[in-house]
C-alpha cells in the first residue's frame, strides 16, 4: 500500500527541482529523490543533484534514461552538432525540447515510488514559464496523473508546486523555505553547464536570471518600506 505520507522527487539538481526538494521537506514526513542521465550535455546536473539530496538528507536514486535521444534527433540538448536556439521559435518548441522527456520521467519515477511505497510525486514542472515545452503544461500532468493510476492500478498524486508560478514567484519561494542561497550558489540551471548563475545567455539562463533581478528588486523595495 501507498505511503500518504512519503513523496519522491524528480530532481535535476537545478533551481525549480530543488525548490520543489525542500518544498516537500516541508510537507512530507518521509522525501525521497530521483534522478536521470539522459544523454544530456550539461549532466553534471546529475552530480548536484546528489549533491541536493545529500543537504536535504533524503535518498536518491539514479536512473539510465540514455534511450531517450536514440528515440529523437534534432535536440541541442544531447546533440553537441546543434546550435542551441536562444529564443522561442513562433511556430514550434525550441530545439532544446526533448520529445518525451517529463512522459518518460514521470512514469519511470511512479514505477520506483511503487516500488519504495510513495504515493506522493513531485516535479518542477511550470506552465506560467514553460517555455514552449508542451510537456510541461498542467493539462499534460494530469493527464499523465489519470494515466499512471489506471496502467498500475494505484493512487498517485503528481504535485506540481511551481505550476502557476513564474521564476520571480520561484525565488521568493526558495528564500520562504530557507535555500535562497543553496539554490543561487549551487544548483545547476544552465544548458551549458555551468552552475549558479551560469552562463547568462542560453534560455535557462536568462530566464533564470531575469527572475532573480526582478525578485531582488522587489525585495529591496519591500526592506525599503519597512
Amino acid at each position: 500500500m501507498l505511503d500518504k505520507n512519503h513523496a519522491l522527487v524528480v530532481l535535476s539538481g537545478g533551481q525549480d527541482s530543488t525548490t520543489c526538494l525542500f518544498w516537500a521537506k516541508q510537507r512530507f514526513e518521509r522525501v525521497s529523490a530521483i534522478t536521470f542521465r539522459y544523454g544530456q550535455k550539461h549532466a553534471q546536473e546529475v552530480d548536484i543533484a546528489h549533491e541536493m539530496a545529500a543537504i536535504a538528507n533524503v535518498p536518491i536514486r539514479e536512473v539510465d534514461a540514455g534511450f531517450i535521444p536514440q528515440l529523437c534527433s534534432g535536440c541541442s540538448l544531447t546533440d553537441s552538432a546543434i546550435e542551441m536556439d536562444r529564443e522561442k521559435p513562433a511556430e514550434a518548441p525550441p530545439n532544446t525540447f526533448v520529445p518525451g522527456r517529463n512522459l518518460f520521467f514521470l512514469s519511470m519515477a511512479a514505477v520506483h515510488a511503487r516500488e519504495i511505497d510513495a504515493m506522493h510525486l513531485v516535479t518542477g514542472v511550470s506552465q506560467t514559464d514553460f517555455s514552449g515545452y508542451p510537456d510541461c503544461r498542467d493539462s499534460f500532468i494530469r493527464s499523465l496523473n489519470v494515466s499512471l493510476n489506471l496502467g498500475m492500478d494505484e493512487q498517485f498524486v503528481i504535485h506540481t508546486p511551481l505550476m502557476w508560478l513564474d521564476k520571480t514567484a520561484t525565488w521568493a519561494m526558495a528564500d520562504r523555505l530557507g535555500v535562497f542561497s543553496l539554490v543561487r550558489e549551487r544548483t545547476l540551471t544552465c544548458y551549458n553547464g555551468i552552475p549558479g548563475d551560469g552562463c547568462g545567455h542560453c534560455p535557462a539562463c536568462k530566464l533564470r536570471r531575469h527572475g532573480l533581478e526582478t525578485y531582488l528588486n522587489e525585495r529591496e523595495n519591500l526592506k525599503a518600506c519597512h
